[in-house]
């Protein structure tokens, strides 16, 4: 159950409404009038709390949870405990989260503003926005309505934030323009110089960096994320996006919708990601490389070369999944005769 001093609860709600809301199928019609008020793992969930399972590894902790309700694969109500509301979608993990968004909705950005924020006199703040102690809004700043912009927050001058965003603790944004509902977590870094220089034995000169950075509607970017703005084109990060904590994207790089860049992966400047990419953790792009769309990199692996659409790669150099696997297999076979050769 979710700490009630960190998580406001919204109440019970009947099983019927969170069908609604997800498409989900109760095995048992008459579970719909049960009353739900929790969120919690399947080995200490209660009778008022909602689970799922998705992974057959915890096949016996599902077999024996004592959850009231579970959404579950239609493969697997079968198996589930009698005295569990078995909810079926194709997808549980999905369904579940958008459950527990309902029971455990983020807290209502609040029409205020600290007076112990520094807003500029040119800043353009819209309504029912809540901008909190210690930020800094610069000049020409153009804020959209019901954003939070949470303490020691710092604008630079005439950024642009759409509606419904929230700017992370300690953020800092300059030449940036951002659209509607983004997220962006404490700590990040947008916007500030990428790393260009031109190198001479007399001495190396800085590029300036006169692109901007464009975030699309409905990215969520990770805290101490850091985005260079483009050095000439833009840096761009395309609609649905999502970054996690700790990734690096230079300057002119374009991430296509709906990407995935996990923790600790970085895009070296120029490449372009095509919609649906997904970066593993640690893995690495280096610059001026196109990815296709839907191609996935497995974790810690680095991408040298441009990558085929929808394919799956792994390795340093990365290769197709397949070819790496194929590679592992037959050096594990050298390896291994030269060890039967050396006990011979």
């Amino acid at each position: 159950m979710p700490d009630p001093r960190f998580f406001e609860s919204a109440g019970s709600t009947p099983l019927k409404n969170l069908v609604l809301l997800t498409g989900a199928k109760l095995r048992v019609q008459a579970d719909a009038v049960r009353e739900i008020s929790g969120v919690a793992p399947l080995h200490n969930a209660g009778p008022n709390d909602l689970s799922f399972f998705d992974n057959r590894k915890y096949k016996e902790t599902f077999i024996t949870s004592e959850a009231g309700a579970c959404f579950v694969r239609p493969e697997d109500a079968e198996i589930a405990p009698v005295t569990m509301a078995v909810l079926i979608h194709d997808n549980p993990y999905y369904a579940y989260a958008i459950a527990a968004d309902a029971l455990f909705p983020r807290p209502v950005v609040k029409n205020r503003i600290s007076d112990q924020a520094f807003i500029h006199e040119s800043a353009i703040i819209g309504a029912g926005c809540e901008i909190r102690a210690g930020a800094v809004i610069g000049p020409r700043v153009e804020i959209g309505a019901r954003c939070l912009i949470e303490s020691n927050v710092v604008l630079d001058r005439a950024v642009t934030i759409g509606n419904d965003c929230r700017i992370g603790a300690c953020a800092s944004i300059s030449h940036a323009i951002i659209g509607n509902r983004v997220g962006i977590y404490p700590g990040a870094r947008i916007g500030q110089d990428g790393f260009g220089y031109a190198l001479s034995p007399l001495g190396h000169v800085k590029v300036p960096q006169l692109g901007r950075v464009i975030i699309e509607d409905d990215v969520e970017i990770g805290a101490n994320t850091t985005i260079d703005r483009g050095s000439g084109n833009d840096t761009i990060i395309g609609k649905g996006a999502i970054i996690d904590n700790l990734v690096m994207v230079a300057h002119n790089v374009k991430v296509g919708p709906a990407s995935v860049l996990v923790a600790q992966s970085g895009v070296a400047g120029s490449s372009e990601l095509g919609a649906g990419v997904v970066l593993a953790a640690q893995s690495g792009i280096a610059g001026h490389l196109k990815i296709g769309a839907g191609a996935r990199v497995a974790a810690q692996s680095g991408v040298m070369r441009d990558l085929e659409p929808a394919k799956e790669y792994m390795g340093s150099p990365a290769l197709p999944l397949r070819r790496y696997f194929r590679q592992v297999a037959w050096l594990e076979k050298q390896v291994s005769r030269k060890d039967e050769g050396s006990q011979s």
